[in-house]
């Protein structure tokens, strides 16, 4: 996605993948979880199958999510979760298999007792998120930003991915990416003082 469209926002790099080689994708389910994880629970019971739980957490730093809400999340269908913050029980978190992406990991977690509201414009990870919003992760990060934008951009992500796909199985029958591009071209016209593009050519012979 980010290729397809380099202004869209991206969560802070410190957010990652805590389960590796998984993949997300569905609209954002917001919660604002500080220090208790309540609100976690309580939007289990009303997110929808394909939703991306997305929790704020304001800075602070005790785990709002572990092995017990990744499962019934799993169970459920949700999509994943993002935590603008920290999980546990991370061997637990990849036998379920659920995508999450956390700061890190806290074995310590808070209250049970608050009643924030769920369903409100967040900040994750520097992004402002609105509920609805399309979250797309992979183990290179997390892509949030509204339908429409996502929307806009998917027919250039997939022509993307099917070039890069291209130019891995040329390379892999010995073909180097240099000459699937217009490097030396491209090279010599920057040192000339001209502008120029760096271009994969999939389909040169």
């Amino acid at each position: 996605m980010s290729d397809a469209d380099k202004t869209l926002p991206v969560v802070a790099p410190e957010i990652r993948a805590m389960v590796p080689e998984v993949r997300m994708a569905g609209p954002a389910f917001t919660v604002v979880a500080e220090d208790d994880h309540l609100p976690v629970f309580s939007a289990l019971a009303e997110a929808a199958p394909g939703d991306v739980l997305v929790i704020a957490t304001n800075g602070h730093a005790l785990a709002v999510l572990g092995e017990l809400f990744a499962t019934e999340a799993r169970r459920r269908g949700l999509a994943g979760v993002v935590i603008d913050g920290y999980c546990r029980d991370v061997a637990g978190l990849r036998r379920v298999g659920l995508p999450v992406f956390a700061r890190g990991t806290n074995p310590k977690s808070g209250s049970t007792v608050s009643r924030a509201p769920l369903g409100a414009t967040v900040t994750c990870g520097g992004v402002a998120v609105t509920p609805g919003d399309m979250v797309f992760g992979d183990d290179d990060g997390v892509v949030i930003a509204p339908a429409e934008r996502m929307a806009a951009v998917l027919g250039a992500a997939e022509a993307i991915g099917h070039a890069e796909r291209t130019l891995l199985d040329a390379m892999a029958s010995g073909r180097s990416l240099h000459e699937q591009t217009n490097w030396s071209d491209h090279v010599t016209a920057l040192d000339a003082g001209r502008s120029s593009a760096l271009e994969f050519r999939t389909d040169a012979e």
